[in-house]
């Protein structure tokens, strides 16, 4: 494993201690962490500018993640044009269930990509 970057939709602005959100394009917040190796180097929480959107979140919310650098996503669920983006960008998707925090949903792209 080498340096990637993870995004997890979430519901506040906790970073690592945060619930990984039900939604993807209208989550209020993404929390993205650079792993490097296996290990936390740098934690950020970036606020959804398209949260209140109607339609069309998905789309516009894989631009913003692959703008910054964003090589994984861990979600719920993510909408057909979402994905296809995602695929488009090169950005895997790793599905999991709403609920648990980010430090625990780690675990899982540290136990693929090892």
């Amino acid at each position: 494993m080498s340096k990637i970057r993870v995004a997890v939709p979430t519901k506040g602005k906790r970073g690592l201690e945060d619930i990984v959100s039900e939604v993807f394009g209208r989550t209020k917040y993404f929390t993205l962490v650079d792993l490097e190796d296996g290990y936390i180097e740098r934690v950020e929480v970036l606020e959804n500018p398209h949260a209140k959107y109607k339609h069309g979140t998905g789309p516009l919310v894989v631009k913003m993640l692959a703008d910054h650098g964003v090589n994984i996503v861990l979600a719920k669920e993510v909408g057909p044009g979402a994905s296809t983006l995602l695929e488009h960008n090169k950005i895997d998707l790793l599905k999991l269930e709403a609920g648990p925090s980010v430090s625990e949903v780690l675990r899982l792209v540290v136990e693929k990509f090892k």
